[in-house]
């Protein structure tokens, strides 16, 4: 759904029909009747029936997808197995399975750029493999995550076994990031989008917007049963009895990256991001086999990074309906843009070239193969492609899209 929470110092877009305009309307189906429409497309909304564009949620995928039939200019919002990502158990799955291949046609070094997800076992199935690492490393902190649903607990004692596998709900015990890097003595994770139009071939495309999700209160192990220390979700921190709405808890990326590149220098801060850059595209390959790809599909992820105070970035989960729920005016601008940018790419009216390297906010990283930026390639040889990818940088949107996107037929730009 479109960012449902208004301001009122910004008027919502309104509805454009397709009747008596130039272009004809694309119908559009969505879960909720706050999804609004971006002034960039025009669009009627439908709730059944014929329609081209349906922004679902995963159930309906799920109990309509292969009963359904498509035409050929139709696009829906998820994969029909998006779960192999997005899913915490067969995410790991998938990832161990693709550092295995890795490390076993390419060598342990080039598996070791698959190291950036904790070490987790899959419960019950691996619950005496898990028993084993846990009495290796006594007094460890482990974190249990069901495998489908927001929701976790801490623990440093070891879980019971449940013997009737059938009838216990299954869940990841992941080791918990114990030494998270801390502004202002407060634990954060990082939310950025990556949108997947393709999986045969990959084509993937990062947001350089995002924002850094901070706790409200100031972290330490010794609370280890404090949600609010170590949970740094909006929909936990706002049941905050110290929460205040006006300050909210998130940082956008952009000023993140300046603040870490003024403490730790250019350098450091540039290689963290590669790191981050490394994981989308590692966990992105580790299902390309796996995923059904289907033209009519595209999927916007949201994922969730953890830094340590070695500045590692470590992949915790990854969201397949991530929120679009605005927290304030700044969030609400963000999300706007980020659904207005993804229909852009989409495409419905057939207004981009399909060779594009950046839309809006988007930046094409990988298109069949790592993507480098264009401009002094020249000059600096191909010894320095730099990859085409700007997560927290500044950006000159509207401009960019101005001479980005082809007029409608008729239509003067602006």
């Amino acid at each position: 759904m479109w960012p449902d929470q208004h301001y009122s110092g910004r008027p919502k877009p309104e509805t454009r029909l397709g009747r008596g305009e130039r272009v004809s309307a694309v119908l559009l189906r969505c879960v909720s009747l706050s999804f609004m429409l971006a002034s960039c497309i025009h669009v009627s909304l439908c709730s059944d029936g014929e329609w081209d564009l349906n922004w679902c949620d995963v159930g309906w995928l799920r109990e309509n997808f292969d009963h359904s039939y498509m035409e050929e200019h139709v696009r829906i919002c998820h994969f029909r197995n998006h779960y192999e990502l997005t899913r915490k158990n067969l995410m790991v799955k998938n990832l161990k399975r693709y550092r295995k291949t890795l490390e076993r046609e390419a060598g342990r070094l080039e598996a070791s750029k698959c190291d950036f997800f904790p070490c987790t076992f899959v419960l019950p199935s691996e619950y005496h493999i898990f028993v084993e690492e846990f009495k290796r490393s006594p007094g460890s902190t482990w974190i249990m995550k069901p495998v489908s649903v927001y929701s976790s607990a801490l623990c440093t004692v070891l879980p019971t076994e449940q013997k009737d596998e059938a009838q216990v709900e299954s869940y990841v015990a992941q080791r918990y990031i114990e030494n998270p890097y801390l502004i202002a003595g407060r634990k954060f994770d990082l939310r950025v989008y990556v949108l997947v139009t393709s999986y045969i071939a990959l084509k993937a495309w990062l947001y350089r917007d995002g924002f850094a999700r901070f706790s409200n209160t100031r972290f330490s192990l010794s609370s280890i049963d404090d949600q609010y220390v170590h949970l740094t979700n909006v929909a936990v921190q706002k049941t905050s009895p110290d929460y205040d709405p006006e300050k909210g808890c998130k940082w956008q990326m952009q000023q993140l990256r300046q603040y870490l590149t003024a403490k730790h220098g250019f350098e450091t801060v540039q290689t963290l991001f590669k790191e981050i850059d490394n994981i989308f595209i590692r966990s992105l390959l580790s299902v390309q086999k796996t995923i059904i790809n289907d033209k009519h599909c595209f999927e916007l992820y949201g994922y969730d990074i953890l830094l340590d105070q070695d500045l590692k970035p470590w992949l915790i989960e990854v969201n397949a309906s991530p929120s679009l729920t605005a927290s304030s005016q700044e969030d609400y601008d963000l999300k706007y843009r980020l659904l207005e940018d993804t229909l852009h790419i989409v495409d419905m009216e057939g207004r981009l070239t399909g060779k594009e390297k950046r839309v809006g906010v988007f930046d094409l990283m990988w298109n069949d193969g790592p993507v480098h930026m264009d401009v002094g390639l020249e000059a600096l040889g191909s010894s320095c492609l730099v990859a085409n990818t700007h997560l927290g940088c500044v950006n000159d949107r509207q401009k960019q899209l101005q001479q980005l996107l082809k007029p409608f037929p008729g239509q003067k730009r602006t």
